[in-house]
């Protein structure tokens, strides 16, 4: 695809990043020359200077023939007058914009063609709130990311001693916990990955990804790892956007305690936020700070600021004074690689979470949800099998005879629409029927292609 990105930020940055990847040709429009120079240098991608509001600078950035505008500035007005101007005067046929503010919601009147023409909003303060949420009703994963409308979910988490079928093969996870049916798409052992087959026996510290019907997990997670207490007690380091949105979430769930540096932006926390919430002004990396406020009693520790460096010490400090879990909001790639094993138990990319969305757009054929896996390197995406057997890869075939490509696994399938929808474990004889929505795990991005062209209806297709 012919893609545009508008604003070469840290979202723009990983969006181009990510696209690039996986061959589509993109131009990068940014009002800063450096930051411009500095990705064309570092990826194979055309950059544009200039403010991409004006007409004659998307002409330049080739928005004529553009397939998609991506407008993820800091600026929610900016991204607006972008995807209007795209639109209206070079027919984009598609455009998408970051917008913070909650006011502009999507599909409404305001968005739509006759407004500001968003096809669809992206907004990664609320993605980083949401996979927070996810993190704090399910203490013990990793990662958790929802398909098919929320039945099936696929969760990472870290195989513990004890756990009821840790030290097991694949194979035998039926016949032990057959109250929970599962199927096991990947593992990793010491950051390496490991053939996952029905001989494959589980260890302590195995990073496993298993796909499982949504009212399933607490058992999958309990087989696998053992059930943590629930997170009661939460302290949020940095007051921002994502702060405020999750501190907001929790009200009623959790206590809740807020450390935010900035005097006047406490006074404005305290009055958006219920009085059992907690803000206190301070350094969230003050050792003091944190053993006075009983930072040993915490369930959870978030990091949450702006700054990568503040984040990473302020979890690693919490960890060290007690605190049962901590995460980091990671921006720099390379930091959250190397936190990777660290104390810090999670580490969050904020574009990493809104990676997904987008890439549901981009992808070819009908792919209805994508979700970006182990920082980027790996993916899980939903699509629907449609047409017959004459003319899809999918319809009328057997889970054996599909042709994936190596490493790739049919994880689940969700058969049948509303109360009446079935999730089913795929085995090598499941039938694939048309609409089922079938959830695939891929290894690595360079397959997402080939995965793609499964969900394209042809003329025929005969194998």
């Amino acid at each position: 695809m012919n893609i545009i990105i508008f604003g070469a930020g840290r979202v723009g940055e990983s969006v181009a990043e990510s696209l690039v990847s996986e061959q589509n040709d993109i131009t990068v429009i940014d009002q800063d020359p450096a930051r411009v120079r500095a990705l064309e240098e570092r990826l194979d991608l055309r950059g544009v200077v200039g403010n991409g509001i004006q007409p004659s600078v998307l002409a330049e950035a080739g928005a004529k023939d553009a397939d998609m505008v991506i407008a993820c500035a800091a600026l929610d007005e900016s991204n607006l007058v972008v995807c209007k101007v795209a639109h209206d005067v070079f027919q984009v046929p598609t455009t998408i914009a970051r917008l913070r503010s909650p006011e502009f919601e999507a599909g409404g009147a305001l968005l739509g063609k006759s407004g500001f023409a968003v096809d669809h909003v992206i907004c990664p303060e609320e993605s980083v709130m949401r996979y927070i949420h996810q993190l704090i009703d399910y203490p013990e994963a990793l990662q958790v990311v929802e398909f098919a409308q929320g039945r099936v979910c696929l969760i990472v988490v870290r195989a513990a001693a004890g756990g009821a079928l840790v030290g097991h093969t694949i194979g035998e996870f039926r016949d032990r916990f057959p109250q929970a049916e599962m199927r096991v798409v990947a593992l990793y052992r010491l950051d390496a990955e490991v053939e996952a087959t029905a001989q494959t026996r589980i260890l302590p510290g195995d990073e496993v990804f298993v796909l499982a019907a949504s009212d399933r997990i607490r058992w999958v997670l309990a087989a696998i790892h053992n059930i943590d207490q629930p997170v009661q007690r939460v302290m949020i380091a940095g007051g921002g956007k994502v702060g405020l949105r999750l501190a907001r979430s929790l009200v009623g769930q959790c206590q809740v305690k807020i450390i935010e540096s900035n005097p006047r932006r406490c006074e404005y926390l305290a009055s958006q936020l219920p009085s059992s919430t907690l803000v206190l002004q301070g350094d969230s990396v003050d050792e003091a700070l944190l053993e006075e406020e009983n930072v040993a009693d915490m369930d959870l520790f978030l990091a949450l600021t702006n700054d990568d460096e503040d984040n990473i010490m302020s979890a690693m400090l919490a960890k060290r004074l007690g605190a049962r879990r901590v995460m980091a909001l990671i921006n720099r790639r390379a930091y959250a690689e190397m936190m990777q094993g660290s104390a810090i138990d999670i580490a969050v990319s904020p574009a990493q979470t809104v990676i997904g969305e987008l890439l549901a757009h981009v992808r070819r054929g009908d792919v209805v949800a994508v979700h970006s896996l182990r920082r980027g390197a790996a993916e899980a995406l939903e699509g629907v099998a449609r047409g017959d057997v004459k003319t899809s890869r999918l319809v009328g075939r057997r889970v054996e005879e599909i042709r994936l490509p190596k490493g790739a696994r049919i994880g689940a399938i969700v058969r049948g629409e509303g109360r009446d929808a079935e999730v089913l474990m795929p085995h090598h004889d499941t039938l694939i029927r048309t609409d089922d929505h079938i959830v695939i795990f891929i290894p690595h991005k360079r397959l997402v292609r080939e995965v793609e062209k499964l969900f394209q209806v042809g003329a025929t297709f005969f194998g």
